[in-house]
Order: C-alpha cells, then sequence, then structure tokens
C-alpha cells in the first residue's frame, strides 16, 4: 500500500509559510551547539588572544608533504598541457576530454581515502590543488570544489553508514561526479521554508520537488538532495539528506543556467517527479539534513577562499608585470602613489589570505581545534577581498582592464583576461553563504557564550523562573569575565617579543593591537548586549562590523604567525615580515574605521528610508527611464508534478 504521496500535484505540499522565529529556530537547531574543541576565533571575539592555539604555526606531517606536492606537479603539468581557459570561456563549457583527464588524475577524489581510490590529501594541499586549477579556469575550480567541499563526498565521510562508504566513494573517486541540492527557486538562506519533499513508501521514499542552482547538477552522477519527510508514524520527519542517482526515472534537468562569470559551470535547475529512492540512501538519521549541510560546509568553506589565493597571486602577477612597462608623465606607472598603493594592497592582502587559509586548513587536518569560525571567516575575507583585489587589477589596467582578453589579442595585444577574473570572482560574495549571510552566521557564533549564559533572560517565550535561573548564572558569568577585559598583554611593551626579531619589519606590536582590540571587541559586544537584549539580532549592520573585526583581527594574527614561520625556516623570511607588517597596517586602519562605525553610523536613517522605499515613497525618483527587464514572475513556479521540458542532463563519460 502506497504512502500519500500519490496525491495529485495541486494538492502536494508547496513552499511552507513560516514566521520569523519559526525560521530562526529551525537554523537554531541545525547548527552546532556545543564547543568540545578550542577555538582561536571564537577566543578572539570573547577577548582572550589565544595566540598558543595557533603559534608556533601548525605544520603537515613528511609524507603529506611528499604526496600533495606530487599531485600538484601532475596536476600544474595537466593544466599547463590540457586545459584552455580562453575555449572554455568561449564556448561556456568544459570540454569532455578535459573533466576525463581530470579523473584519470584522480582529482576527483583528492579528499576521498586511498582505501576508497581516492588520493587522500590533506586540506592544506587540497585547497592548494584548487588554487592552482582554479588559476587555469575557475570553471573546473568550482566544479571539482562542488564535487568534494560540498557535494556527497564530504557527507559520506562524516555522517555515511560503512555500507554507503563502500558503495559511493570508490565511484566518486574515480568516475562519478557529485552535486549537492539545497537551494530552491523561493528558498534560499532560510532553509525552515523548504518544499522539496521525501515521503516514505515503504522500504523507498519519493521525492517531488524543483532545486535550483545545483552546481554540477547538469553533469553529475550523484547527488545529496535535502528533502523534508513528513511526520508521521515510525517517522520523525524533518529535512534529510539523501543520496541521489541522477539518472533515476522521474528527474528532469530542466534548464542549464548562464552567469555572469565562470561561464563553464555546470549549473542548473533539477526537478523530482516521485524519484524513488531507497531508505539505504538516507544519510544519518531523518531531520539532521541541515544539521549534516552546515557541518559539511565548515569545512568546505575553505575551498572557496583557497581560490581566492590563487586568484590574488594571478592579479599580483599580472600588476607587477603591467605597471613595470607602462609608462605615464615619464615613469613607470607603478611608481606612481596612486596606483602603487592598489598594488601594495595586492600583496599584503593575498600573503595574509594565503596565511588565513593555510592556518585554518592545517588545523583542520590536525583536527585539535574547533575551525568552524575560522572557515566562516576565512570564506568571509576571501570573498570580500578577492572581488576587491580583482577591481583593482582592472583599475590598473584602464582601458585594457575592461577589454576582454580576446579583444586585446585580436589586435595584437597580450590576452590578459582582467575583466573575466572581476566577473568570476564577483559570485564569491553569494556561494556558500552570502556576505550578509556570513554575518550572521558568525555573529551567533560570537555571541554564544553570552547566549548560553543569558539567552533566557531576553528569550519572551522563557517563564520568570527561567529568567531568575539565568540572571544568576549571567552574574557569576560576567563577575569573572568583565574584569578580564580591562587590561593585558596588549599593554605590555615587551609582549610578543619573538616577533621583533633584529634586522626585519616589528610584527609584534600588531600583536599588541590585536590583544588590545579583542578586549575592546568584546567589549563593544557586551555593551551592545546589554543596551539592546532581545532586538540584538535586528541590529544586523552593528553585527556585521563585529563580524568584520574580527576578521581582520584574525587575518593580521595568521599574517605574523605564518612571518615567523617563513623566518624561522628560512624562506622569504625577511620578505614576509614586509609584506605582514604592510598588511597589519593596512588592516588597522580598516579596524579602526569599523569601530567608529560601530556607533557612529547611519543604520537608523537608512531603516527609515527603506521603509520609504518599500511603500512607494519615492517612485517619483525611478521616472525618466526605461526598464530593460523582460515580462515574467520575480520567482518561477515550483510547483511538483511531471516535467514538461527536455531533460539536459548529460554525464560525462
Amino acid at each position: 500500500m502506497s504512502a500519500p504521496s500519490a496525491q495529485r500535484p495541486s494538492e502536494r505540499q508547496h513552499t511552507p509559510k513560516v514566521s520569523e522565529r519559526e525560521a530562526r529556530q529551525v537554523a537554531e537547531d541545525a547548527r552546532e551547539r556545543d564547543w568540545h574543541k578550542p577555538s582561536f576565533a571564537k577566543e578572539l571575539f570573547l577577548g582572550r588572544f589565544r595566540l598558543d592555539l595557533i603559534h608556533p604555526h601548525p605544520l603537515p606531517a613528511g609524507e603529506d608533504v611528499r604526496r600533495g606536492e606530487e599531485f600538484l606537479a601532475r596536476l600544474r603539468e595537466f593544466c599547463d598541457s590540457g586545459v584552455d581557459g580562453a575555449l572554455i570561456e568561449r564556448e561556456a563549457k568544459i570540454p569532455d576530454e578535459v573533466v576525463n583527464g581530470l579523473k584519470e588524475l584522480g582529482a576527483l577524489g583528492m579528499k576521498i581515502d586511498v582505501k576508497y581510490g581516492g588520493l587522500g590529501l590533506t586540506q592544506v594541499y587540497y585547497n592548494k590543488a584548487l588554487a592552482l586549477v582554479g588559476s587555469a579556469s575557475p570553471a573546473i575550480g568550482a566544479l571539482l570544489s562542488a564535487h568534494q567541499s560540498i557535494g556527497v563526498p564530504q557527507p559520506l565521510k562524516t555522517f555515511g553508514s560503512q555500507e554507503q562508504k563502500d558503495t559511493f566513494l570508490p565511484r566518486l573517486a574515480r568516475t562519478d561526479i557529485s552535486a549537492f541540492l539545497l537551494t530552491e527557486p523561493d528558498v534560499g538562506s532560510d532553509p525552515a521554508r523548504l518544499a522539496t519533499s521525501a515521503v516514505p513508501d515503504g522500504s523507498d521514499y519519493l521525492l517531488d520537488g524543483v532545486k535550483l542552482w545545483t552546481t554540477n547538477g547538469v553533469v553529475a552522477d550523484l547527488l545529496v538532495v535535502m528533502a523534508r519527510v513528513p511526520e508521521s508514524e515510525g517517522h520523525k520527519g524533518g529535512i534529510t539528506a539523501f543520496v541521489v542517482e541522477a539518472d533515476s526515472p522521474g528527474i528532469t534537468v530542466e534548464n542549464r543556467n548562464a552567469f555572469m562569470g565562470l561561464r563553464g559551470l555546470e549549473n542548473g535547475v533539477t526537478r523530482f517527479h516521485q524519484v524513488r529512492v531507497p531508505a539505504a540512501n538516507r544519510i544519518g538519521p531523518e531531520g539532521a539534513g541541515l544539521k549534516i549541510a552546515l557541518t559539511t560546509l565548515n569545512t568546505g568553506r575553505l575551498s572557496l577562499p583557497a581560490m581566492c589565493v590563487g586568484s590574488g597571486k594571478w592579479c599580483l602577477k599580472i600588476a607587477r608585470e603591467w605597471s613595470a612597462v607602462r609608462e605615464q608623465w615619464g615613469r613607470p606607472v607603478a611608481r606612481h602613489e596612486a596606483v602603487g598603493s592598489k598594488i601594495s594592497f595586492i600583496a599584503a592582502t593575498t600573503f595574509a589570505l594565503e596565511a588565513v587559509v593555510d592556518l585554518a586548513s592545517q588545523m583542520a587536518d590536525e583536527n585539535r581545534n574547533d575551525i568552524r569560525i575560522e572557515a566562516a571567516l576565512a570564506k568571509l575575507l576571501g570573498s570580500e577581498m578577492g572581488c576587491l583585489m580583482a577591481d583593482e587589477l582592472v583599475q590598473i589596467r584602464g582601458g585594457r582592464g575592461f577589454e576582454t582578453a580576446e579583444s586585446l589579442a585580436a589586435r595584437g595585444e597580450r590576452a590578459v583576461p582582467a575583466e573575466q577574473m572581476l566577473r568570476d570572482m564577483r559570485i564569491n560574495r553569494i556561494f556558500e553563504g552570502s556576505t550578509e549571510i556570513m554575518h550572521l552566521l558568525i555573529a551567533r557564533e560570537a555571541v554564544d557564550a553570552h547566549l548560553k549564559v543569558a539567552g533566557d533572560i531576553i528569550d519572551p517565550d522563557k517563564p520568570l523562573s527561567a529568567k531568575a535561573r539565568a540572571g544568576a548564572n549571567a552574574a557569576g558569568f560576567y563577575a569573572r569575565w568583565l574584569p578580564k577585559l580591562v587590561a593585558g598583554p596588549g599593554q605590555l611593551p615587551g609582549s610578543y617579543a619573538e616577533f621583533n626579531p633584529a634586522g626585519h619589519a616589528d610584527l609584534s606590536g600588531h600583536l599588541r593591537y590585536v590583544e588590545r582590540s579583542s578586549r575592546k571587541l568584546a567589549r563593544s559586544t557586551f555593551y551592545a548586549m546589554s543596551r539592546w537584549q532581545g532586538r540584538m539580532e535586528t541590529k544586523q549592520g552593528f553585527l556585521g562590523r563585529i563580524v568584520d573585526i574580527g576578521a581582520e583581527l584574525f587575518a593580521m594574527s595568521a599574517a605574523c604567525v605564518r612571518a615567523e614561520l617563513l623566518r624561522t625556516g628560512d624562506d622569504h623570511g625577511r620578505e614576509a615580515y614586509q609584506l605582514a607588517d604592510a598588511f597589519c597596517h593596512q588592516s588597522r586602519v580598516r579596524v579602526e574605521e569599523l569601530f567608529t562605525r560601530l556607533w557612529s553610523n547611519t543604520d537608523e536613517l537608512d531603516r527609515r528610508v527603506v521603509e520609504g522605499v518599500l511603500s512607494g515613497t519615492y517612485t517619483w525618483l525611478e521616472e525618466g527611464i526605461i526598464d530593460p527587464s523582460g515580462e515574467g514572475p520575480w520567482i518561477a513556479d515550483a510547483t511538483p508534478g511531471p516535467s514538461t521540458r527536455d531533460n539536459v542532463h548529460r554525464p560525462i563519460r
């Protein structure tokens, strides 16, 4: 006897309507609530500068280095001889022979254990590989990253059964491309409204729904799909993760999407209609889907800033070469301060961003620290700075930066794809959590200690007895914590003296600044919570600045620690100290501005203007233009049912 999944399309569940509070609760239930390992970034937000957690800089094992370097050499040779980035950009497609070459190289299994046929690379070398291949073609970097960082392999490694690992990981290591399907036409970062359903039917589930922006979905062989299981007898229900064969009956890839950048990206719209999935393909228990997704992203997010590091290195190379030969007013443009400051920014920021990614990646490999905040900060910093570096390169190149590489070559100049880099980089501020969402996610983790002791005080749904208990707990916590924010090593001139070696730039002052600023950041957060209490979550501008300050302090710390590592290893130590010093000075300017804007800003005025815009008060300002937009709904209809479109799914063999 079939479950209620056989109902007509018009009767099926559409996007659930949930309140703001219900949506927040779904997200809260999905996050990791406990901290079993230390976290440098978490301590930083609490005003505790735990340099001992990152210094001395952790190092990979010798065997990991050997295997990683050997693969990087093979990958570089393949990219040099077999990847034509201009062709991929021109034809908006990665040639099948390139994908098959990557399969033969083992690139699909970089993060999969050797016992399943993978390469078993560390996070450090996986990221280096993505930076390398992404510099040859960002579309290839995105394909490999989506497959391994958020696709089927990662959730299986962490949450899959042994049978699932034995069944799927060997395929994923060598032949099968995977995709991650969470987003829906009307559901982005608010998963509480997820509409795709997975209705139990005997020993199977029947999937119905539509997924949007399925990176790799057009060419994928295996999918990890998030769907809502209805609560029923014997079924807890909730958002659940499934491994789904991409060629299953009832699956239709209805469209391959096109974007301003990453033109080779195989990203589509996928419809499920009565797709039968064995219960054995469910990852974890029912209702664990969002937790699996968020946990997967904790480390998976590092792949994106890794590719931003690669783009920063390329921007630096082009800026150096171009600025040395382009002359204006009798001197190379690099010698003019207006251009030179941009080059300094690119160089210093690339150094710091690589320091952040390598440090967080090595900590992930060692598994001795909880890096959920560090990885999120790396993604935030990498995506914002990476986009800015690409923009500055276009500015340095001037009109040639705006001109396509193909046009440059056609008139006899070097085909430098600066404008493509800017277009390709722009999506990183949206991928895997937009900047705005990352601000909120990191802010939630940053204030976790406060909410654990005082959350019930500001929760309107908690009874007076709970508020009283929370008040007592909070009094004890803050009596111990607040006095520690008054003074610290950052006020002692001799602190961190090992970062002031003879003959090098002095980085010790920057670390003292980080320590002082960490305490100031914690005091600012506490004051804001005391002032706004339950309204704190609505102060998104304030929370974003708090997070941005933390990101800068983390980057400064990582840059200094990396510089010292290179100095002690006699590997460009003097130059590394110079770059770290430059970055820290630039970062301090940004931090001071952010601290000022915590309390001196236009947030309230902006809210009033927004209300006016939404109510139509300023429609007169829109007069005098032609809107070239086409007709159609703002959000496509995602009503479950059979597809009426051709299937554009094309597995690569």
